[in-house]
């Protein structure tokens, strides 16, 4: 199964997948983009959807050895990866870490390439996000325009809110580091067991 952990900037996906990691016994892997390909000084929607697919074939090679992979760090949302050519031949669930504008702001201030002039925009992208993990219609130009030209959003797009569409939501504005990789942890585990929302492998052929 390929666990997607998404989130914007500030919301702890790096520091989860850091502290999860511990939790986990060795049939989880876990990466983010620059622990498996060099990061490019300006990188694009198109870049990141393309290396996107290259996770996903990635889970996929590691769902025959009987391992999962936890995907995480990076702000790829459920929409992104649900559209790469092959994330119809692996089980994806999909966490979206959501943050409070305040706990955002904090933990940006933290980062060294914060820009405060420019925290205004990753609040407009975590409320995407939540808007995006209830809905798929939700202005889905926000990861279409400019897109990889293999991308199958024809999976997704145009639908409207539905029990086919579900994710795990947890707000981590609270929460320490220890607790957001507890809390990670425990969805992996729920996911594996069926027991938090998974897009099987298909599912848009279903809905």
């Amino acid at each position: 199964m390929l666990l997607l952990v998404s989130g914007a900037s500030g919301a702890g996906k790096s520091v989860a997948r850091l502290h999860a990691r511990h939790l986990l016994g060795q049939e989880f892997v876990n990466h983010e983009f620059f622990t498996l390909v060099p990061i490019p000084p300006v990188t694009t929607v198109a870049w990141r959807q393309e290396q996107l697919e290259k996770v996903v074939r990635l889970a996929i090679e590691l769902e025959a050895e009987g391992k999962h992979l936890l995907f995480a760090g990076d702000p790829v949302p459920a929409g992104e990866a649900l559209a790469v050519p092959s994330a119809d031949r692996i089980d994806i669930a999909v966490c979206l870490l959501d943050v409070s504008p305040e706990a955002q702001s904090e933990r940006l201030a933290q980062k060294f390439d914060d820009v405060p002039e420019q925290r205004h925009l990753h609040h407009a992208f975590a409320e995407w996000m939540r808007r995006h993990a209830v809905d798929p219609g939700y202005v889905p130009e926000a990861v279409t325009q400019d897109s990889w030209p293999q991308m199958r959003w024809e999976r997704w797009v145009g639908r409207g809110p539905g029990p086919e569409w579900a994710m795990t939501v947890i707000d981590t504005s609270e929460m320490t580091p220890k607790e957001m990789g507890q809390a990670v942890a425990d969805w992996c585990r729920a996911a594996v067991a069926g027991e938090a929302p998974v897009f099987r492998a298909g599912w848009h052929l279903e809905a």
